[in-house]
């Protein structure tokens, strides 16, 4: 009974492990579509053209998206590149001489001695560092969001994510932000780099995202914690 009870509590251990990792990948909260508000159905009148309370005719305006629930196609265009390079030299030197000290006018030690006070004390130090960085990142891609609010100003909070499946592997896309109405084009697009507090998020799971991932041991002797 011992070990079979051992061996359950490794196996519940191992699960929990498990559901501790995979919870790593979960898709983050907030970039969640958003519906428009379901309006009261009107009573029908027919005989007119115009009937009071269907706003949207669009007879004399375009199809732009305005409104809470509307979509936006976002066209990822981000390109980052960063390049720091640092050099530091450093110097120091120190000379000091002590000659040997007088006593009632008597130059000590006095006689025949075989020794002497005279010090003489020496030191130099010297640091050279130097320091070079290079980053580059880039994403291309579209990604269709929705209008979450509409603030008092006109412009358009858009949030949201796509998830693609290929194999066994699952990526998502995230992305949320304040978008101006006059930067949506007639196709009801939109350049990633127009997009005002931008949040974009681009990960996944999956044996591919795994084996590219540092093992727990690994990132521990390349943490700040690690002395040496």
């Amino acid at each position: 009974m011992g070990v079979r009870r051992c061996l359950r509590l490794t196996c519940v251990g191992a699960v929990l492990v498990v559901t501790g990792c995979a919870s790593y990948y979960e898709p983050k909260s907030g970039f969640e579509v958003t519906y428009p508000e379901t309006a009261t159905p009107l009573p029908q009148i027919n005989g007119a053209i115009y009937r009071e309370g269907y706003t949207r005719l669009y007879l004399f305006e375009d199809r732009r998206a305005r409104g809470v629930g509307d979509v936006i196609t976002v066209i990822l265009n981000e390109e980052i590149s960063a390049d720091n390079e640092s050099e530091a030299n450093t110097s120091k030197e120190n000379d000091i001489d002590i000659d040997s000290p007088k006593l009632f006018g008597y130059t000590l030690p006095r006689g025949n001695a075989t020794f002497t006070l005279d010090q003489e004390l020496k030191s130099s130090q010297e640091f050279s560092g130097k320091g070079k960085r290079k980053q580059g990142n880039s994403m291309t891609g579209t990604i269709t969001v929705t209008v979450a609010n509409v603030l008092l100003n006109g412009n358009l909070v858009v949030r949201g994510q796509k998830w693609i499946s290929l194999n066994q592997d699952n990526e998502y896309i995230q992305i949320a932000g304040i978008v101006r109405p006059e930067d949506v084009s007639v196709e009801n697009t939109v350049l990633s780099t127009q997009v005002a507090n931008a949040r974009i998020v681009y990960q996944g799971k999956g044996p591919v995202a795994s084996a590219s991932k540092l093992g727990w041991l690994t990132r521990f002797f390349l943490s700040p914690i690690w002395p040496y």
